[in-house]
């Protein structure tokens, strides 16, 4: 079944609850005004009860009885119209859900797209950019990515910080190393109070391509409405690990061989002059 099927499921489900509901404070009103008028009926049995009629005496008894099985039937649809408020409030939860989910599955498209829609290496490294500002809401890290010749990483784009003032870091190396060494995303614990630390950033997320690590997206700081990760944030952490990297990848691929061509292509030149 579908998400869309599940929405109209859940709406009508909450349709019949609230028609259920509607029907029990009714019922309810009846009941207190019934009890009402049983209630002045037992006052004035009791003052003939006070005159010595035993008959009056029996009626009594049974009024007595029939209020309290009206109180108790009036609880028990008191107890169900609390559970349908409940169920409510559930469904209007989860309708919100919903559209935080539906809203992640489109950010998570659109994302996605924009990172293989061009093969030019800085326009992938500006959309990996504003991925992070826009939908994880970041306001100061950095893109490293690995030299093969010195097996380190180095920061190749930043936000709310100078490139320079990045430190270069070696496969293994602290933290940062170590979660490039592994390809695993790391987390801080306790944002609270935390101060920028290039060695142990907020969030490490290696760039992998299946098992290789080619780099990896550090975060120093997060924008002031931005109290803690949300669900979505772990998602996209997944999306850029995988897409981030491919794209990356593809991009720099791409550029090399562009530039290696231009080379040929002049020694053509010059050779046939």
């Amino acid at each position: 079944m579908s998400e869309q099927d599940d929405d109209k499921s859940a709406s009508r489900r909450a349709e019949e609850f609230l028609q259920v509901f509607k029907r029990g404070a009714d019922f309810t009103q009846d009941l207190l005004k019934e009890n009402e008028r049983l209630r002045f009926s037992l006052l004035q049995l009791e003052g003939q009860l006070k005159s010595g009629s035993n008959a009056d005496n029996e009626e009594t008894i049974r009024m007595r009885k029939r209020i309290e099985e009206l109180e108790q039937q009036k609880e028990e649809i008191l107890g169900r119209a609390r559970r349908v408020e409940e169920e409510n409030a559930d469904f209007a939860n989860r309708y919100v859900e919903i559209e935080n989910e539906n809203n992640m599955l489109a950010n998570l498209y659109i994302a996605s797209y924009q990172l293989h829609s061009t093969l030019d290496f800085r326009e992938v490294l500006q959309v990996i950019t504003e991925i992070i500002i826009n939908l994880i809401g970041a306001e100061e890290f950095a893109i490293m990515l690995l030299d093969e010749k010195t097996n380190k990483l180095q920061a190749v784009m930043t936000e709310g910080l100078e490139i320079s003032e990045v430190p270069a870091i070696a496969i293994g190396d602290g933290l940062v190393g170590q979660m490039a060494k592994t390809g695993e995303n790391y987390f801080i614990d306790q944002m609270d109070n935390y101060e920028r630390d290039f060695h142990h950033p907020l969030v490490v997320i290696p760039l992998k391509i299946k098992e290789r690590v080619i780099g990896v997206i550090v975060i120093y700081k997060l924008l002031v409405q931005k109290p803690k990760f949300a669900e979505v944030d772990y998602e996209l952490f997944t999306l850029l690990a995988g897409h981030a990297a491919t794209a990356i990848f593809s991009s720099k691929l791409y550029s090399e061989s562009e530039r290696k061509l231009s080379t040929i292509q002049g020694f053509i030149d010059l050779l046939t002059k």
